[in-house]
């Protein structure tokens, strides 16, 4: 750690504990586990964004797995090329929508990369069982077509039915290597493919798509344990999003199925209760036409609205949620016409880097007069405002999909079901205590990902097998203390 922190260049940081993971894998996860605040922005956002667009002058060493277009027809015979036969984790790219940066093509392999050493760090899936995969189709990236370094394809990306069959070979070549069990994680895909991908094969295969499912139960989850310190029921609340792309959507649909459960009404019912508002204004009836597929089911009757302001005023939400990619949307008099009429307004700005979040923390704080229950995508530094300090939390991903994964795989779970989502969120929702939520904390502590990682891994089982999804027979009398008992931890053995 020492040399670590010498480096004063993050990207530099990166290089080193990523040559670490080469050399001295369990010493690699010591480090990530003992220091792991610190250590997060470093073997993920925001650094591995940087990596991803140097990834060509950085390279060292090729830490997954790189299918390309060239390899048609034999991409059974590439992953059999991979040194580990048992594999239970496939995080998969093609690289078209990296983070916020666009089109990286075969550079994208950083996102794979520091999302499996985070299952193993944070969920305790074994990195053994963990195979990060580029599938390299071509880039539209002009700059890195012509840079000398780029190590993918140098051509323009494959579309049409030329992408949908090689993905489709690749999805059928997986199961065929690794069985029915295999978890492929879908990662950092363009909208129009993520939707299309997670819709054809989450009938066939254990898919699960971090962007769109992922998202959804974190937030989910904040939401839940803002409601219980509001004390609050779901169903009586009223959510405005100010975004409705991959995320948003995703979040919208997690959330009417959780007011399904909770209120006993139907999806369409619980959908009223959720406004989308989008580059073009607020998502009504009158431009049904118009909208992508996505939005339709939450296009509803109302005048056509163009201004958030106007929004707010007259929907009159208790949860705004902010997953645009615009910075400093949430106005003050957003913010404060939504604080005139809550108590304790929720408030989420989950865009990423902090320069897009719709509103920082201490705006959010400052402009509702310290009443906000307030999450950003990015983290925030606590509030100091009229000797009251206010703790802002983060919904970062990295709280759910290690113990997803890790439940999915303890159980031999063949389906990703969403009602498996849902008791991942109620779990991460769980482990927020009363003390926390007095702070206006609405996520836990980072420090205890691994004891929250357990506990949805525990909830995520339970429910595999109640719905008949669980291969791993019998159940295990006490799934969390099993939970815990499949962690990887980077121990050595005691020899005699």
């Amino acid at each position: 750690m020492e040399n670590i922190r010498s480096y004063t260049d993050s990207l530099q940081k990166y290089i080193a504990i990523m040559g670490l993971q080469e050399r001295n894998t369990r010493l690699f996860y010591r480090v990530l586990i003992d220091n792991v605040e610190e250590m997060l922005p470093i073997v993920y956002t925001p650094t591995v964004g940087e990596a991803c667009q140097k990834y060509g002058s950085i390279f060292q060493h090729p830490h997954g797995l790189y299918i390309s277009l060239n390899e048609r027809g034999k991409v059974l015979d590439v992953l059999k090329n991979w040194p580990e036969p048992l594999v239970d984790v496939i995080v998969v790219t093609d690289g078209e929508r990296i983070l916020g940066l666009g089109d990286l093509g075969c550079q994208g392999m950083g996102i794979p990369v520091g999302k499996l050493a985070l299952y193993t760090a944070l969920g305790g899936v074994r990195d053994s069982v963990c195979l990060p995969i580029t599938i390299d189709v071509g880039t539209n990236n002009e700059d890195l077509l012509n840079d000398k370094f780029y190590i993918g394809l140098r051509q323009k990306r494959a579309t049409g039915k030329e992408y949908d069959d090689f993905i489709h070979e690749f999805m059928m070549a997986v199961k065929q290597a690794y069985g029915e069990k295999i978890l492929v994680q879908f990662e950092d895909f363009a909208n129009r493919n993520a939707f299309k991908l997670l819709e054809k094969y989450q009938k066939t295969h254990l898919v699960f798509n971090d962007d769109i499912q992922g998202t959804s139960a974190v937030v989910l989850g904040g939401i839940l344990a803002a409601l219980k310190s509001n004390q609050e029921s779901i169903q009586d609340q009223i959510f405005l999003f100010f975004g409705a792309g991959e995320a948003g959507t995703g979040i919208a649909e997690l959330i009417a199925l959780e007011i399904t459960k909770q209120a006993d009404v139907s999806f369409e019912e619980a959908k009223e209760k959720i406004w989308m508002f989008d580059s073009k204004g607020l998502i009504v009836k009158a431009r049904l036409e118009s909208l992508q597929p996505h939005k339709r089911s939450f296009a509803h009757e109302h005048e056509e609205c163009h201004e958030l302001i106007s929004a707010v005023k007259t929907l009159r939400p208790t949860v705004l949620i902010g997953t645009s990619g615009h910075g400093n949307t949430f106005t003050k008099d957003v913010i404060q016409t939504l604080s005139s009429f809550n108590k304790r307004p929720v408030i989420m700005a989950l865009s990423n880097p902090t320069s897009k979040s719709e509103c920082t923390a201490e705006q959010a704080y400052r402009w509702s007069e310290g009443r906000a229950l307030f999450a950003g995508g990015s983290p925030f530094a606590p509030v100091t405002i009229n000797g009251k300090t206010y703790y802002p939390g983060q919904g970062n991903n990295a709280y759910i999909f290690p113990g997803i994964g890790h439940g999915l795989i303890i159980c031999g779970a063949i389906r990703l079901h969403n009602d498996m989502l849902l008791a991942a969120a109620e779990a991460l929702a769980s482990q927020v205590t009363q003390e926390q939520l007095d702070k206006g904390l609405i996520y836990p502590l980072f420090q205890d990902i691994r004891k929250i990682s357990a506990c949805i891994s525990a909830a995520v089982a339970e429910k595999a097998y109640q719905l008949g999804l669980a291969t791993r027979l019998p159940k295990p009398d006490d799934l969390l203390a099993y939970a815990k008992s499949c962690m990887y931890s980077p121990l050595y053995r005691p020899y005699r």
